[in-house]
């Protein structure tokens, strides 16, 4: 089984980089004196050492009506910005890459995609008068991806949007709004929609290196609590600031309107970790999340364990 080979070697390589000092050589720029982490063991190495993930910068993009390669039911994550053409960043290239940056309608954005914590989070790269570009530095902490700007060499929290290490310590991105729907839901929206182009990496699109995880019984690479009240900890729960809504209450209900967002589910997305082939994976849902006067909310669609460790205070809305 793909995944289990992978989180052998994963688990093999995680604890053995988790300090500092052995990290320097690798990052001579990080400033390790500044940090709001509270443990150096809480970040591990994933097994890829600096840009072993290769994130992406500039892609190119093509009409939505000219592409073949994607499965109907693919995941996208959407990106509308102003009055500019909408974007689809394809999870089936941002599985590989897990960062692209991007300008779209003037604004420098990071679209993120951590497959360990299903957390798919598009930025803002502007950052205290300067634009940021992002690569992976192939650590992690709670399982979330950690972050680099090329420009200081800080490490950033992709869950928080945080800087956790280095000059940009407790710096926070804006996020945009954007969300994960199928290639199917995009297109039939927008059929004068883009989509981004295939990079030009050799890698097998289309499929999904991490078979079986959501369906896992325990998260790779996370050492904390599990959530409470029994929910499964890889079962999915929408986050719009603090609280969290479960997936499954979202399903059943079709739409809920509380707290200020109108977070509407339907039927059509396949889940990215569940098959071999992220078209084939089962049907986990889309949803879309909007506040009283139907504007699009920043928000994230991320595994329960992932948003207890990063808001183990946060509010969880069972609806009771």
């Amino acid at each position: 089984m793909i995944l289990r080979a992978t989180l052998f070697w994963l688990a093999l390589a995680g604890p053995a980089l988790a300090n500092p000092d052995a990290w320097r050589s690798e990052w001579p720029e990080t400033d390790f004196s500044r940090s709001n982490v509270s443990a150096w063991s809480e970040i591990m190495s994933g097994g890829p050492g600096k840009d072993g993930i290769p994130a992406l910068s500039g892609p190119e993009f093509i009409p939505a009506s000219q592409e073949s390669r994607i499965e109907g039911r693919e995941p996208v994550i959407t990106v509308e910005i102003g009055d500019e053409t909408p974007r689809a960043y394809p999870i089936r290239y941002l599985t590989w890459h897990e960062i692209v940056n991007d300008t779209v309608g003037g604004v420098p954005v990071a679209v993120t995609f951590c497959p360990l914590c299903n957390s798919a989070l598009t930025f803002d790269r502007r950052v205290q008068g300067e634009v940021l570009s992002f690569g992976v530095t192939g650590k992690l902490r709670n399982s979330d991806m950690v972050m680099y700007d090329r420009e200081t060499q800080s490490w950033w929290q992709q869950a928080l949007g945080e800087g956790i290490v280095g000059e940009m310590t407790g710096v926070e991105l804006k996020q945009v709004a954007s969300w994960m729907e199928s290639w199917d839901q995009f297109r039939d929206r927008n059929p004068e929609g883009l989509v981004m182009d295939e990079p030009g990496v050799s890698r097998p699109y289309g499929s999904n290196p991490y078979r079986g995880y959501d369906s896992a019984a325990r998260p790779f690479l996370y050492n904390g609590e599990d959530p409470p009240h029994g929910i499964d900890p890889l079962s999915r729960v929408v986050r719009v600031g603090e609280r969290a809504w479960p997936m499954e209450r979202l399903r059943k209900a079709g739409r809920i309107s509380e707290a200020g967002v109108v977070i509407t589910w339907e039927e059509g997305q396949a889940s990215a970790l569940d098959t071999s082939e992220i078209g084939n994976g089962r049907d986990v849902g889309s949803i879309r999340v909007r506040d009283d006067a139907g504007r699009d909310v920043a928000h994230d669609l991320m595994f329960a364990f992932a948003y207890h460790a990063f808001w183990p205070e946060g509010r969880w809305m069972w609806g009771e």
